[in-house]
Parts: structure tokens; sequence; C-alpha cells
């Protein structure tokens, strides 16, 4: 594969992120929104996520090529270790390792910030995304029937869990990505 660099994603890389981001949203029920949002609203998502979470690119040659983030498992303080991860490459850029280098990266950074447990929501079916996550350590923990509904169909979910790190006795808090990204740049 040529040159592949991950590095914290920029406001500047909304445009690029919504062409790889808009197939998914058009044509496949891999993500449940309907809507393709805006150049604004991305941008806003970029800012925001990172404030607490990793946000990064994988960029090929100068081309960003995917992308990868964690967000909040759920708001409540007693969540704060826990995450759920997301991944969208540009189709021309799949099984080239780009995927798992991103994750690899991402799960460092959260390693550094405290998190002990990483969740994936994936609709089913979609083996490719299963058996990556699978293959990245990841084992499915919930099968939810029929919760969605996109392109014409009652759409299944999977929820998989990889545990990222020992849980300690106690826990010590949550280290906001905004504080440690100066390590990343």
């Amino acid at each position: 594969m040529k040159k592949l660099e991950i590095r914290i994603a920029k406001k500047e890389d909304a445009s690029r992120l919504l062409e790889i981001y808009a197939p998914y949203v058009k044509t496949t029920p891999i993500t449940f929104e309907y809507e393709v949002p805006s150049l604004e609203e991305f941008q806003t998502r970029i800012e925001t996520i990172s404030e607490s979470y990793p946000y990064l690119v994988a960029v090929v040659e100068g081309e960003i090529a995917g992308y990868a983030y964690a967000t909040a498992f759920k708001s409540r303080a007693a969540y704060q270790w826990a995450v759920e991860t997301s991944i969208y490459l540009d189709g021309n850029f799949h099984g080239k390792g780009i995927a798992r280098a991103l994750y690899e990266k991402l799960e460092a950074i959260l390693k550094r910030q405290n998190i002990y447990t990483l969740s994936a929501c994936i609709t089913n079916p979609n083996n490719q995304s299963i058996s990556f996550h699978e293959k990245s350590g990841y084992l499915t923990v919930a099968h939810f029937h029929k919760c969605g509904f996109k392109l014409g169909q009652w759409r299944d979910v999977v929820w998989m869990e990889k545990t990222l790190q020992d849980h300690p006795a106690i826990p010590e808090p949550m280290i906001p990505f905004s504080d440690i990204s100066c390590d990343f740049q």
C-alpha cells in the first residue's frame, strides 16, 4: 500500500469526509441517517466530538481515504469509561488495511483517555463490518430486531463490544481528548 498517514481531523476536512459519508447515507442502511448532513453540520460534529474524543482521518498519498472517531456511549457520568466507535472508508480504499490502522490509532488514544469499553452498533446484515470488528477483538453482545427502518425495509442492528484494557477497581476519570491531543499531532 502507498504511504498512509493517520492524523487528527480538522474542520477543513469536513467537505472530503462528507464525500465519503454521503453514499452511506444515500444508498445503504449502514447509517440510519436519512439526509446527508450539511457541511456546517459536519464541521460542527468534528469540532464537538474532538473536544472529548479522537476524530481521526487516514490520508493516502495526500487524499483522505477514510475516518474513524469515538463518541460517548451514554451521557451519564457512570458511562464515562465507555465509547461507541464509528468508521467510514471511501469505497476505493477497502481491503487495504486502512480501517485496521485507523482503529489501532483510535484505540491507542482511547487507552490514554482511560477508556475501557468500546462498542460498535452495526446494521445487520453487514458481514464486512461484523467480520472486521470480530478480527479487531469485538464480540457480539446484542441483536435488536427491526429497530430501524431505512430504504424501504426494517433493519436489525447488532451491538459489538471490546474490552480495551482491564477495568480497575476504581478508575481514574476519563481524560478529554482536548487535554491530550497535542501528543498526537
